[in-house]
Protein backbone atom coordinates (compact mmCIF):
# COMPACT_ATOMS: atom_id res chain seq x y z
CA UNK A 1 0.00 0.00 0.00
CA UNK A 2 1.30 3.36 -1.07
CA UNK A 3 2.54 5.04 2.51
CA UNK A 4 2.33 8.66 2.05
CA UNK A 5 -1.67 8.62 2.54
CA UNK A 6 -0.48 9.31 6.53
CA UNK A 7 -2.20 5.58 7.39
CA UNK A 8 -1.36 2.79 8.61
CA UNK A 9 -1.94 -0.25 8.26
CA UNK A 10 -1.33 -4.15 9.40
CA UNK A 11 -1.14 -7.07 7.84
CA UNK A 12 -2.93 -10.01 8.84
CA UNK A 13 -1.03 -11.60 9.72
CA UNK A 14 -0.31 -9.22 12.32
CA UNK A 15 -3.69 -9.97 13.60
CA UNK A 16 -3.70 -13.55 14.43
CA UNK A 17 -4.73 -16.58 13.23
CA UNK A 18 -8.37 -15.72 14.51
CA UNK A 19 -8.71 -13.63 11.79
CA UNK A 20 -7.98 -15.67 9.13
CA UNK A 21 -9.82 -18.42 10.03
CA UNK A 22 -13.02 -16.33 10.62
CA UNK A 23 -12.80 -15.45 6.96
CA UNK A 24 -12.11 -18.84 5.72
CA UNK A 25 -13.49 -21.47 7.94
CA UNK A 26 -16.92 -21.59 7.12
CA UNK A 27 -16.16 -22.11 3.30
CA UNK A 28 -14.17 -24.72 4.06
CA UNK A 29 -15.86 -26.41 6.11
CA UNK A 30 -18.90 -26.22 3.65
CA UNK A 31 -16.66 -27.12 0.58
CA UNK A 32 -15.02 -30.02 3.39
CA UNK A 33 -18.44 -31.30 3.96
CA UNK A 34 -20.14 -31.29 0.42
CA UNK A 35 -16.62 -33.12 -0.72
CA UNK A 36 -16.53 -36.03 2.00
CA UNK A 37 -20.40 -37.02 1.04
CA UNK A 38 -19.04 -37.01 -2.70
CA UNK A 39 -16.60 -39.15 -2.11
CA UNK A 40 -18.06 -41.21 1.10
CA UNK A 41 -20.47 -42.25 -2.29
CA UNK A 42 -18.29 -42.80 -4.87
CA UNK A 43 -15.82 -44.98 -2.49
CA UNK A 44 -18.91 -46.55 -1.82
CA UNK A 45 -19.82 -47.12 -5.42
CA UNK A 46 -16.31 -47.94 -6.49
CA UNK A 47 -16.35 -50.65 -3.82
CA UNK A 48 -19.03 -52.21 -5.19
CA UNK A 49 -18.15 -52.07 -8.76
CA UNK A 50 -14.57 -51.47 -8.92
CA UNK A 51 -14.82 -51.99 -12.95
CA UNK A 52 -17.77 -50.25 -13.92
CA UNK A 53 -16.87 -47.42 -16.38
CA UNK A 54 -19.04 -44.87 -17.58
CA UNK A 55 -18.58 -42.95 -20.71
CA UNK A 56 -19.64 -39.37 -20.88
CA UNK A 57 -21.09 -37.75 -23.91
CA UNK A 58 -21.96 -34.83 -21.98
CA UNK A 59 -18.92 -33.23 -19.28
CA UNK A 60 -21.45 -30.85 -17.20
CA UNK A 61 -22.92 -34.60 -15.98
CA UNK A 62 -23.44 -34.49 -12.47
CA UNK A 63 -21.53 -37.02 -10.61
CA UNK A 64 -24.51 -38.29 -8.57
CA UNK A 65 -26.64 -39.32 -11.70
CA UNK A 66 -24.22 -41.35 -12.87
CA UNK A 67 -23.74 -42.83 -9.32
CA UNK A 68 -27.42 -43.76 -9.08
CA UNK A 69 -27.23 -45.44 -12.32
CA UNK A 70 -24.33 -47.63 -10.60
CA UNK A 71 -26.55 -48.34 -7.57
CA UNK A 72 -29.45 -49.18 -9.71
CA UNK A 73 -27.30 -51.81 -11.59
CA UNK A 74 -25.72 -53.11 -8.54
CA UNK A 75 -27.88 -52.76 -5.90
CA UNK A 76 -28.19 -56.31 -4.38
CA UNK A 77 -23.97 -56.52 -3.78
CA UNK A 78 -23.54 -52.92 -2.44
CA UNK A 79 -22.76 -53.18 1.11
CA UNK A 80 -24.85 -51.13 4.14
CA UNK A 81 -24.86 -47.35 3.43
CA UNK A 82 -22.40 -46.10 5.83
CA UNK A 83 -24.05 -42.00 6.17
CA UNK A 84 -27.44 -41.02 6.17
CA UNK A 85 -27.63 -39.26 2.67
CA UNK A 86 -26.59 -42.89 1.49
CA UNK A 87 -29.33 -44.29 2.80
CA UNK A 88 -31.69 -41.42 1.96
CA UNK A 89 -30.18 -41.76 -1.57
CA UNK A 90 -30.98 -45.63 -1.76
CA UNK A 91 -35.09 -45.44 -0.30
CA UNK A 92 -35.73 -43.67 -2.63
CA UNK A 93 -34.83 -46.41 -5.72
CA UNK A 94 -37.68 -49.12 -6.28
CA UNK A 95 -36.47 -52.90 -4.94
CA UNK A 96 -38.57 -55.34 -5.75
CA UNK A 97 -38.72 -54.67 -10.03
CA UNK A 98 -34.81 -53.77 -9.93
CA UNK A 99 -33.82 -56.90 -8.25
CA UNK A 100 -31.21 -59.38 -10.41
CA UNK A 101 -32.45 -63.04 -11.39
CA UNK A 102 -30.07 -65.92 -11.00
CA UNK A 103 -30.92 -68.41 -13.21
CA UNK A 104 -29.69 -72.24 -11.77
CA UNK A 105 -30.39 -75.93 -12.44
CA UNK A 106 -31.59 -75.71 -15.48
CA UNK A 107 -33.12 -79.18 -17.00
CA UNK A 108 -34.29 -79.47 -20.47
CA UNK A 109 -37.61 -81.77 -20.36
CA UNK A 110 -39.04 -83.49 -22.78
CA UNK A 111 -42.92 -84.21 -22.97
CA UNK A 112 -43.94 -87.77 -22.76
CA UNK A 113 -44.36 -90.08 -25.44
CA UNK A 114 -48.12 -90.97 -27.22
CA UNK A 115 -47.93 -94.57 -27.91
CA UNK A 116 -50.71 -96.01 -30.39
CA UNK A 117 -51.53 -98.63 -28.60
CA UNK A 118 -54.59 -101.04 -27.86
CA UNK A 119 -57.07 -99.64 -25.71
CA UNK A 120 -58.21 -103.52 -24.30
CA UNK A 121 -60.77 -101.78 -21.84
CA UNK A 122 -63.65 -100.43 -24.40
CA UNK A 123 -62.85 -102.19 -27.42
CA UNK A 124 -63.71 -106.44 -28.39
CA UNK A 125 -62.12 -107.92 -31.24
CA UNK A 126 -63.45 -110.51 -33.45
CA UNK A 127 -62.96 -113.00 -36.52
CA UNK A 128 -65.11 -112.84 -39.73
CA UNK A 129 -64.97 -115.25 -41.98
CA UNK A 130 -65.76 -114.08 -45.55
CA UNK A 131 -65.10 -115.62 -49.33
CA UNK A 132 -61.28 -113.93 -49.36
CA UNK A 133 -60.27 -114.72 -46.08
CA UNK A 134 -60.31 -113.53 -42.44
CA UNK A 135 -61.50 -109.93 -41.13
CA UNK A 136 -60.73 -108.76 -38.02
CA UNK A 137 -63.52 -106.73 -36.50
CA UNK A 138 -63.14 -104.55 -33.11
CA UNK A 139 -66.67 -103.93 -31.36
CA UNK A 140 -67.19 -100.36 -29.09
CA UNK A 141 -70.28 -99.32 -27.74
CA UNK A 142 -73.45 -101.17 -27.18
CA UNK A 143 -74.49 -103.73 -29.69
CA UNK A 144 -78.18 -103.08 -29.44
CA UNK A 145 -77.47 -99.22 -30.39
CA UNK A 146 -77.41 -97.84 -34.12
CA UNK A 147 -73.79 -99.26 -35.69
CA UNK A 148 -71.87 -97.24 -36.94
CA UNK A 149 -68.62 -98.85 -39.26
CA UNK A 150 -65.78 -97.60 -40.04
CA UNK A 151 -62.68 -98.52 -42.72
CA UNK A 152 -59.09 -96.86 -42.02
CA UNK A 153 -56.68 -95.46 -44.85
CA UNK A 154 -53.27 -97.01 -45.82
CA UNK A 155 -50.90 -97.74 -43.76
CA UNK A 156 -53.35 -97.65 -41.06
CA UNK A 157 -55.82 -99.99 -38.78
CA UNK A 158 -58.23 -98.66 -36.35
CA UNK A 159 -56.02 -98.51 -33.58
CA UNK A 160 -53.96 -96.07 -35.40
CA UNK A 161 -56.70 -94.22 -37.30
CA UNK A 162 -59.99 -93.97 -34.93
CA UNK A 163 -58.99 -94.89 -31.57
CA UNK A 164 -57.85 -91.79 -30.92
CA UNK A 165 -60.91 -89.68 -32.34
CA UNK A 166 -63.35 -91.92 -31.08
CA UNK A 167 -61.72 -91.15 -27.44
CA UNK A 168 -61.89 -87.79 -27.80
CA UNK A 169 -64.44 -86.32 -25.48
CA UNK A 170 -67.42 -85.14 -27.84
CA UNK A 171 -67.14 -88.90 -29.88
CA UNK A 172 -67.52 -90.66 -26.13
CA UNK A 173 -70.72 -88.69 -25.26
CA UNK A 174 -71.37 -89.67 -29.16
CA UNK A 175 -70.76 -93.64 -28.24
CA UNK A 176 -73.35 -93.79 -25.71
CA UNK A 177 -76.36 -93.95 -28.42
CA UNK A 178 -74.42 -95.79 -31.18
CA UNK A 179 -72.11 -98.75 -31.53
CA UNK A 180 -68.69 -98.77 -33.88
CA UNK A 181 -67.54 -101.69 -35.35
CA UNK A 182 -63.96 -100.96 -36.84
CA UNK A 183 -62.95 -103.23 -39.80
CA UNK A 184 -59.62 -103.65 -40.39
CA UNK A 185 -58.70 -104.39 -44.24
CA UNK A 186 -57.13 -108.20 -44.46
CA UNK A 187 -53.51 -108.18 -43.20
CA UNK A 188 -53.67 -104.99 -41.95
CA UNK A 189 -54.56 -105.38 -38.39
CA UNK A 190 -52.11 -105.10 -35.46
CA UNK A 191 -49.78 -107.70 -35.20
CA UNK A 192 -51.08 -109.37 -38.63
CA UNK A 193 -48.47 -112.54 -39.53
CA UNK A 194 -47.52 -112.20 -43.17
CA UNK A 195 -49.46 -113.14 -45.64
CA UNK A 196 -49.23 -116.21 -47.66
CA UNK A 197 -47.02 -115.81 -50.81
CA UNK A 198 -49.86 -117.53 -52.96
CA UNK A 199 -52.63 -115.43 -51.63
CA UNK A 200 -54.56 -113.18 -53.74
CA UNK A 201 -55.36 -110.02 -52.13
CA UNK A 202 -58.90 -108.51 -52.70
CA UNK A 203 -59.80 -105.64 -55.44
CA UNK A 204 -61.82 -102.75 -54.12
CA UNK A 205 -65.11 -104.14 -55.10
CA UNK A 206 -64.02 -107.40 -53.45
CA UNK A 207 -62.96 -105.44 -50.10
CA UNK A 208 -66.92 -103.93 -50.21
CA UNK A 209 -68.49 -107.30 -50.95
CA UNK A 210 -67.11 -108.26 -47.64
CA UNK A 211 -68.74 -105.73 -45.25
CA UNK A 212 -71.73 -108.30 -46.04
CA UNK A 213 -70.21 -110.65 -44.18
CA UNK A 214 -69.63 -108.46 -41.43
CA UNK A 215 -73.14 -106.81 -41.42
CA UNK A 216 -74.22 -110.79 -41.33
CA UNK A 217 -71.90 -111.74 -38.74
CA UNK A 218 -73.37 -109.37 -36.27
CA UNK A 219 -77.22 -109.31 -37.15
CA UNK A 220 -76.71 -105.87 -38.71
CA UNK A 221 -79.69 -104.47 -41.35
CA UNK A 222 -78.01 -101.13 -41.72
CA UNK A 223 -75.31 -99.17 -40.90
CA UNK A 224 -73.70 -95.73 -41.19
CA UNK A 225 -70.36 -95.57 -42.78
CA UNK A 226 -67.29 -93.79 -41.29
CA UNK A 227 -64.38 -93.77 -43.81
CA UNK A 228 -61.00 -92.25 -44.50
CA UNK A 229 -59.22 -92.28 -47.78
CA UNK A 230 -59.07 -95.75 -49.01
CA UNK A 231 -61.45 -96.76 -46.30
CA UNK A 232 -63.87 -94.26 -47.59
CA UNK A 233 -63.43 -95.36 -51.35
CA UNK A 234 -64.38 -98.85 -50.10
CA UNK A 235 -67.23 -97.15 -48.46
CA UNK A 236 -68.64 -95.72 -51.21
CA UNK A 237 -68.41 -98.65 -53.48
CA UNK A 238 -70.60 -100.47 -50.60
CA UNK A 239 -73.10 -97.79 -50.17
CA UNK A 240 -73.45 -97.93 -54.45
CA UNK A 241 -73.73 -101.55 -54.85
CA UNK A 242 -76.17 -101.77 -51.34
CA UNK A 243 -77.87 -98.75 -50.98
CA UNK A 244 -80.77 -100.03 -48.45
CA UNK A 245 -77.71 -101.37 -45.80
CA UNK A 246 -76.36 -97.71 -45.47
CA UNK A 247 -78.23 -95.04 -43.53
CA UNK A 248 -75.27 -92.35 -44.18
CA UNK A 249 -71.86 -91.87 -45.03
CA UNK A 250 -69.12 -89.75 -43.55
CA UNK A 251 -66.40 -89.58 -46.41
CA UNK A 252 -63.19 -87.97 -45.51
CA UNK A 253 -60.38 -87.40 -47.96
CA UNK A 254 -62.29 -89.62 -50.21
CA UNK A 255 -61.19 -89.91 -54.11
CA UNK A 256 -63.86 -91.38 -57.11
CA UNK A 257 -61.46 -90.86 -59.59
CA UNK A 258 -58.93 -93.97 -60.78
CA UNK A 259 -55.19 -93.53 -60.05
CA UNK A 260 -53.31 -91.49 -62.36
CA UNK A 261 -49.77 -91.58 -63.75
CA UNK A 262 -48.07 -89.83 -61.18
CA UNK A 263 -49.78 -91.68 -58.57
CA UNK A 264 -49.31 -95.53 -59.79
CA UNK A 265 -45.73 -94.67 -60.63
CA UNK A 266 -45.29 -93.56 -57.02
CA UNK A 267 -47.21 -96.36 -55.13
CA UNK A 268 -45.72 -98.60 -57.74
CA UNK A 269 -42.19 -98.33 -56.10
CA UNK A 270 -43.39 -98.16 -52.86
CA UNK A 271 -44.98 -101.35 -53.29
CA UNK A 272 -41.81 -102.98 -54.72
CA UNK A 273 -39.46 -101.42 -51.86
CA UNK A 274 -42.17 -102.80 -49.69
CA UNK A 275 -41.63 -106.34 -50.75
CA UNK A 276 -37.91 -106.19 -51.31
CA UNK A 277 -36.17 -103.82 -48.30
CA UNK A 278 -38.97 -103.13 -46.27
CA UNK A 279 -40.49 -99.75 -44.53
CA UNK A 280 -38.15 -97.81 -46.49
CA UNK A 281 -37.48 -93.61 -45.99
CA UNK A 282 -38.41 -93.22 -48.98
CA UNK A 283 -41.74 -94.89 -48.68
CA UNK A 284 -42.16 -93.41 -45.48
CA UNK A 285 -41.69 -90.06 -46.66
CA UNK A 286 -45.04 -91.18 -48.87
CA UNK A 287 -47.47 -92.27 -45.95
CA UNK A 288 -46.79 -89.35 -44.35
CA UNK A 289 -47.45 -87.20 -46.94
CA UNK A 290 -50.31 -89.05 -47.95
CA UNK A 291 -51.80 -88.33 -44.33
CA UNK A 292 -50.69 -84.74 -43.38
CA UNK A 293 -49.58 -83.22 -46.41
CA UNK A 294 -46.74 -80.93 -46.08
CA UNK A 295 -45.16 -79.21 -43.20
CA UNK A 296 -46.23 -81.90 -40.56
CA UNK A 297 -42.89 -81.20 -38.52
CA UNK A 298 -43.33 -77.34 -38.29
CA UNK A 299 -47.15 -77.96 -37.71
CA UNK A 300 -47.16 -80.90 -34.87
CA UNK A 301 -43.26 -82.05 -34.55
CA UNK A 302 -44.80 -84.64 -31.76
CA UNK A 303 -47.58 -85.91 -33.34
CA UNK A 304 -45.40 -86.79 -36.86
CA UNK A 305 -42.67 -88.18 -34.72
CA UNK A 306 -45.36 -90.65 -33.26
CA UNK A 307 -46.74 -91.61 -36.89
CA UNK A 308 -43.14 -92.06 -38.29
CA UNK A 309 -42.56 -94.40 -34.95
CA UNK A 310 -45.50 -96.16 -36.01
CA UNK A 311 -44.90 -96.50 -39.58
CA UNK A 312 -41.61 -98.17 -38.55
CA UNK A 313 -42.33 -100.63 -36.17
CA UNK A 314 -46.04 -101.54 -35.85
CA UNK A 315 -46.94 -101.94 -39.51
CA UNK A 316 -46.41 -105.24 -42.22
CA UNK A 317 -44.92 -104.33 -44.80
CA UNK A 318 -45.47 -106.84 -46.95
CA UNK A 319 -49.37 -106.77 -46.03
CA UNK A 320 -49.07 -102.78 -46.97
CA UNK A 321 -47.72 -103.54 -50.14
CA UNK A 322 -51.10 -105.85 -51.20
CA UNK A 323 -52.86 -103.41 -49.90
CA UNK A 324 -51.53 -100.40 -51.69
CA UNK A 325 -51.44 -102.64 -54.98
CA UNK A 326 -55.54 -103.15 -54.73
CA UNK A 327 -55.66 -99.37 -54.10
CA UNK A 328 -53.61 -98.12 -56.62
CA UNK A 329 -55.66 -100.63 -59.02
CA UNK A 330 -58.72 -98.79 -58.62
CA UNK A 331 -61.42 -98.73 -60.73
CA UNK A 332 -63.95 -95.03 -61.22
CA UNK A 333 -66.63 -94.85 -58.87
CA UNK A 334 -68.61 -93.84 -62.53
CA UNK A 335 -71.23 -91.35 -60.69
CA UNK A 336 -72.75 -88.06 -62.00
CA UNK A 337 -74.33 -85.56 -60.75
CA UNK A 338 -77.76 -84.89 -62.62
CA UNK A 339 -80.06 -82.16 -61.58
CA UNK A 340 -82.77 -83.20 -64.13
CA UNK A 341 -85.26 -84.64 -61.74
CA UNK A 342 -86.97 -87.11 -64.27
CA UNK A 343 -83.95 -88.68 -65.49
CA UNK A 344 -82.55 -88.31 -61.76
CA UNK A 345 -83.24 -92.53 -61.30
CA UNK A 346 -81.38 -93.53 -64.64
CA UNK A 347 -78.14 -91.83 -63.34
CA UNK A 348 -76.11 -93.97 -61.07
CA UNK A 349 -74.84 -91.59 -58.16
CA UNK A 350 -74.90 -91.77 -54.47
CA UNK A 351 -78.26 -91.83 -53.30
CA UNK A 352 -77.72 -91.96 -49.54
CA UNK A 353 -76.77 -88.75 -47.02
CA UNK A 354 -73.55 -87.55 -47.51
CA UNK A 355 -70.79 -85.33 -45.31
CA UNK A 356 -67.52 -85.19 -47.26
CA UNK A 357 -64.56 -83.88 -45.23
CA UNK A 358 -61.05 -82.88 -45.83
CA UNK A 359 -58.16 -80.69 -44.50
CA UNK A 360 -57.12 -77.55 -46.07
CA UNK A 361 -53.45 -78.80 -46.40
CA UNK A 362 -54.37 -82.20 -47.22
CA UNK A 363 -53.09 -83.57 -50.75
CA UNK A 364 -56.60 -84.29 -51.22
CA UNK A 365 -58.57 -81.59 -51.15
CA UNK A 366 -58.85 -81.83 -55.10
CA UNK A 367 -59.90 -85.02 -55.52
CA UNK A 368 -62.64 -84.26 -52.57
CA UNK A 369 -63.62 -81.15 -55.03
CA UNK A 370 -64.01 -83.65 -57.84
CA UNK A 371 -66.20 -85.84 -55.76
CA UNK A 372 -68.28 -83.08 -54.53
CA UNK A 373 -69.13 -81.96 -58.33
CA UNK A 374 -70.00 -85.77 -58.88
CA UNK A 375 -72.60 -86.08 -55.64
CA UNK A 376 -76.03 -84.75 -55.80
CA UNK A 377 -76.25 -81.45 -53.78
CA UNK A 378 -79.68 -82.43 -52.11
CA UNK A 379 -78.19 -84.83 -50.12
CA UNK A 380 -74.48 -84.12 -49.79
CA UNK A 381 -72.32 -81.90 -47.62
CA UNK A 382 -68.69 -80.42 -48.33
CA UNK A 383 -66.47 -79.02 -44.98
CA UNK A 384 -62.94 -77.73 -45.74
CA UNK A 385 -61.10 -77.74 -42.58
CA UNK A 386 -58.49 -75.14 -42.11
CA UNK A 387 -54.79 -75.87 -40.59
CA UNK A 388 -54.82 -79.57 -40.33
CA UNK A 389 -54.14 -82.15 -42.98
CA UNK A 390 -55.39 -85.41 -41.11
CA UNK A 391 -58.26 -84.16 -39.78
CA UNK A 392 -58.80 -86.81 -37.18
CA UNK A 393 -55.88 -85.83 -35.13
CA UNK A 394 -55.49 -82.39 -35.45
CA UNK A 395 -59.10 -81.63 -35.28
CA UNK A 396 -61.04 -84.02 -33.79
CA UNK A 397 -63.58 -80.94 -32.03
CA UNK A 398 -64.27 -79.92 -34.99
CA UNK A 399 -64.48 -83.17 -37.18
CA UNK A 400 -66.75 -84.66 -33.94
CA UNK A 401 -68.92 -81.24 -34.27
CA UNK A 402 -69.84 -81.62 -37.43
CA UNK A 403 -70.45 -85.35 -37.36
CA UNK A 404 -72.87 -84.81 -34.40
CA UNK A 405 -74.86 -82.04 -36.48
CA UNK A 406 -75.15 -84.56 -39.30
CA UNK A 407 -76.68 -87.49 -37.75
CA UNK A 408 -79.06 -84.85 -35.83
CA UNK A 409 -80.19 -83.72 -39.50
CA UNK A 410 -79.91 -87.25 -40.28
CA UNK A 411 -82.85 -87.71 -37.13
CA UNK A 412 -80.29 -89.43 -34.68
CA UNK A 413 -81.19 -87.98 -31.46
CA UNK A 414 -77.72 -87.63 -29.83
CA UNK A 415 -76.50 -86.15 -26.63
CA UNK A 416 -73.75 -82.93 -26.98
CA UNK A 417 -71.06 -82.38 -24.15
CA UNK A 418 -71.61 -78.83 -24.62
CA UNK A 419 -74.18 -77.27 -22.55
CA UNK A 420 -77.13 -75.06 -24.11
CA UNK A 421 -76.45 -70.75 -24.66
CA UNK A 422 -80.06 -70.50 -23.00
CA UNK A 423 -81.91 -72.61 -20.27
CA UNK A 424 -84.31 -74.67 -20.87
CA UNK A 425 -87.55 -75.85 -18.46
CA UNK A 426 -87.04 -79.68 -19.60
CA UNK A 427 -84.02 -82.17 -20.31
CA UNK A 428 -85.79 -83.72 -22.73
CA UNK A 429 -84.72 -82.93 -26.17
CA UNK A 430 -87.83 -83.00 -29.00
CA UNK A 431 -87.22 -85.45 -31.40
CA UNK A 432 -86.80 -84.32 -35.17
CA UNK A 433 -89.57 -84.95 -37.29
CA UNK A 434 -88.17 -87.73 -38.78
CA UNK A 435 -87.49 -89.81 -35.61
CA UNK A 436 -91.19 -88.51 -34.33
CA UNK A 437 -92.84 -90.20 -37.41
CA UNK A 438 -90.97 -93.38 -37.07
CA UNK A 439 -91.79 -93.76 -33.54
CA UNK A 440 -95.73 -92.96 -34.18
CA UNK A 441 -95.68 -95.74 -36.93
CA UNK A 442 -93.82 -98.07 -34.92
CA UNK A 443 -96.47 -97.46 -31.64
CA UNK A 444 -99.28 -97.66 -34.32
CA UNK A 445 -101.65 -100.89 -33.93
CA UNK A 446 -102.75 -102.86 -36.68
CA UNK A 447 -100.07 -102.11 -39.48
CA UNK A 448 -102.28 -103.52 -42.13
CA UNK A 449 -105.25 -101.18 -41.34
CA UNK A 450 -102.59 -97.91 -41.02
CA UNK A 451 -101.15 -98.82 -44.76
CA UNK A 452 -104.55 -99.24 -46.25
CA UNK A 453 -104.76 -96.05 -45.82
CA UNK A 454 -103.80 -92.88 -47.91
CA UNK A 455 -101.48 -90.21 -46.58
CA UNK A 456 -100.24 -86.85 -47.83
CA UNK A 457 -96.66 -86.74 -46.24
CA UNK A 458 -93.40 -83.96 -46.88
CA UNK A 459 -91.48 -84.63 -49.91
CA UNK A 460 -88.51 -86.15 -47.33
CA UNK A 461 -88.07 -89.98 -47.53
CA UNK A 462 -89.59 -91.60 -44.19
CA UNK A 463 -87.77 -94.24 -42.87
CA UNK A 464 -88.18 -96.36 -39.79
CA UNK A 465 -84.74 -96.79 -37.95
CA UNK A 466 -83.86 -100.60 -37.52
CA UNK A 467 -82.01 -100.47 -34.23
CA UNK A 468 -83.52 -97.31 -32.33
CA UNK A 469 -82.56 -95.32 -29.43
CA UNK A 470 -84.88 -96.22 -26.74
CA UNK A 471 -84.95 -93.16 -25.10
CA UNK A 472 -84.14 -89.38 -26.08
CA UNK A 473 -81.34 -87.28 -24.53
CA UNK A 474 -80.23 -83.90 -24.25
CA UNK A 475 -79.05 -82.45 -27.55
Amino acid sequence: MPANNGTSYRSLDDLGENVYKSTTIVEQTHQTMSQSVLDSVKKAFNFAAPKVELRRKDPLIDDRTESISIVTRNKKNMPTAACPEESALLGTMPSDSMDDIELKNIQLQFPALRYLSKDDGSVREERVETDKGILVVAVQGNRAKPAILTYHDLGLNYISSFQAFFNYIDMRVLLENFCVYHVNAPGQEEGAPTLPFDYVYPTMDELAQQLLFVLGHFGLKSVIGFGVGAGANILARFALAHPSKVNALCLINCISTQAGWIEWGYQKLNVRHLRSQGMTQGVLDYLMWHHFGRGTEERNHDLAQVYTNYFERKVNPTNLALFIDSYVRRTDLNINRELDPTRKKDVPTLKVPIINITGALSPHVDDTVTLNGRLDPTNSTWMKISDCGMVLEEQPGKVSEAFRLFLQGEGYVVKSSRKPLTPTTSEVAPLSPLKMADYRLASLEGLNHFCSKKFDWPTATIHITENPISEAVVC
